[in-house]
């Protein structure tokens, strides 16, 4: 199958389909390792132009104080994606690499509908605050809080859920009546690529407020972030990557938004079900070939059942779909490309050398020559401060790791560097509460429990990032906070 969106070589800038200075690079299937067309490959210049139409947007015009419009940009910009929804849902299988079930979630429909949520928030937010009369320094004063928009943000978004991330990050950034430039990773520029086409040409939203630049250039990530025209860096992406963006960020000190790695635990108390979490859990590190930050990857179980889980959870990774992501069925797609791939299996061997054992999966699947695959895989054997337990490894592999009691379950789950999510299994509440209560990450799964969702902050502790997406808590990151006080009569 090959897929061409039209006019996809095309950078979104002031308002304008324009081609990228740097000409165009191609865009790869990594599910059969085809080319499937080209984008436009931005330069520092295209960069730069996108930058001052940010600036001169959100300095010269209403947008941010227009409070009404905004929202209505947005359910524009909604509705219109949807009319495209079936193009989208073919390029993101395509250029991602997404299992089709997911293109109905958090690969695409999700995120577009959640437009819808920041268009609401928009309207409703209380924008001023009355801080009522005071009398600081014996002077009778009325104060009042105002809320407003920051200024021009950078986006900076990663490939494995592009539309989610960059909707993530568009939607309460404009709500909230910023400005944007957004850079996505050059493994998916398609994503933003064909949004661009669709607000340039089905919405209104003015010149200059959402400007778009794909690129192979990483430096340009860089740029946006030291550019004293930008008020707000907004990085998903590796705690590696995150904290270059946030040394180059305090040049001008502006803020930072960061969400980054995760190596989170699935916790299996003794009252559970084993069965049913193991699998559970198998079929989550899959999801996306597990190219996920939040995915647990972590699999912690009692040491006095650990073989059984370790048997259960190999026959359910064993039995998951691995295959091309347009199949009906598919549960585990490609990773992204090759360097990713020969990433995953460098973790393999590495496994090996560190006393693990491979129980299933270890290198590519049979009969699927083409394409950058990488079959579900269970390492046993290995303690918690291995490599391949204390470092991302963005593929379908998972550590199982026995712990002695609810105590030190939660031990192990924050020996980590990491605090972005998990999962705890249990039948008894009282003690479920308890290992929720110790474990020290932003968000957690219990028996089954699913966080996701535009209401709900995500983001996490320690090196997993700074501050919060999604919800009130991740629109008011986009915002400032200003206190006005007058003499009362």
């Amino acid at each position: 199958m090959s897929l061409r969106p039209v006019d996809s070589s095309a950078l979104l800038i002031d308002g304008k389909l324009v081609p990228g200075s740097g000409g165009t690079f191609a865009v790869t299937d990594p599910a059969t390792e085809e080319v499937l067309g080209r984008a436009a490959d931005g330069t520092a210049a295209d960069m730069d132009a996108a930058i001052d139409a940010a600036r001169r947007a959100f300095d010269g015009t209403d947008w941010s104080r227009d409070h009404a419009f905004r929202a209505r940009c947005l359910r524009q910009l909604r509705d219109a994606l949807l009319g495209h929804v079936d193009e989208l849902r073919e390029l993101t299988m395509a250029e991602v690499g997404a299992p089709r079930f997911l293109t109905a979630g958090a690969q695409l429909e999700g995120p577009v509908n959640d437009l819808g949520y920041f268009a609401d928030l928009a309207e409703s937010y209380s924008w001023e605050t009355d801080l009522g009369t005071a009398t600081p320094m014996g002077i009778p004063t009325r104060r009042s809080l105002h809320k407003e928009a920051v200024g021009v943000v950078g986006a900076i978004t990663p490939w494995n859920f592009p539309h989610q991330i960059n909707f993530a990050k568009l939607g309460p950034a404009l709500a909230a009546g910023n400005t944007v430039v957004l850079k996505p990773a050059p493994d998916t520029p398609w994503a933003a690529a064909l949004v661009g086409k669709v607000i340039a040409e089905e919405t209104d939203i003015p010149a200059g407020v959402i400007n778009i630049v794909t690129s192979t250039d990483h430096g340009l990530g860089a740029q946006l972030a030291e550019d004293p025209r930008v008020d707000l860096i907004s990085f998903t992406g590796s705690t590696a990557t995150g904290r270059s963006v946030m040394a180059a960020a305090a040049q001008t000190l502006k803020k930072v938004f960061l969400e980054l790695g995760g190596k989170s635990a699935f916790i299996v108390l003794d009252d559970a079900d084993l069965a049913t979490a193991c699998s559970i859990a198998a079929f989550t590190v899959c999801t996306h070939a597990g190219q996920g930050c939040a995915i647990t990857t972590r699999l912690l179980v009692p040491r006095e059942r650990y073989d059984e889980a370790v048997r259960v959870t190999a026959n359910a990774l064993s039995g998951i779909t691995v295959g091309d992501p347009r199949e009906r069925g598919t549960v585990c797609g490609p990773l992204i490309s090759a360097k990713q791939r020969d990433r995953v299996e460098s973790y393999l061997r590495l496994a090996v050398e560190e006393g693990g054992t491979i129980e299933c999966g270890g290198g590519r699947p049979e009969g699927l020559d083409r394409g950058f695959f990488v079959s579900p895989t269970l390492i046993s054997g290995v303690g918690n401060d291995a490599r391949v337990v204390q470092e991302e490894i963005f593929g379908p592999v998972l550590v199982i790791l026995p712990f002695d009691g609810d105590e030190d379950a939660i031990r192990i789950a924050n020996d980590s560097p990491y605090g972005l999510s998990g999962a705890v299994w249990g039948t008894d509440p009282e003690r479920v509460a308890r290992v929720v209560a110790g474990v020290r990450t932003g968000t957690l799964g219990v028996n089954g429990g699913i966080w996701y969702s535009a209401d709900a902050p995500f983001g996490g502790y320690k090196q997993s990032g700074i501050g919060r997406e999604m919800g009130v808590a991740g629109f008011e990151e986009y915002l400032e906070t200003k206190v006005v006080a007058y003499p009362a009569t």
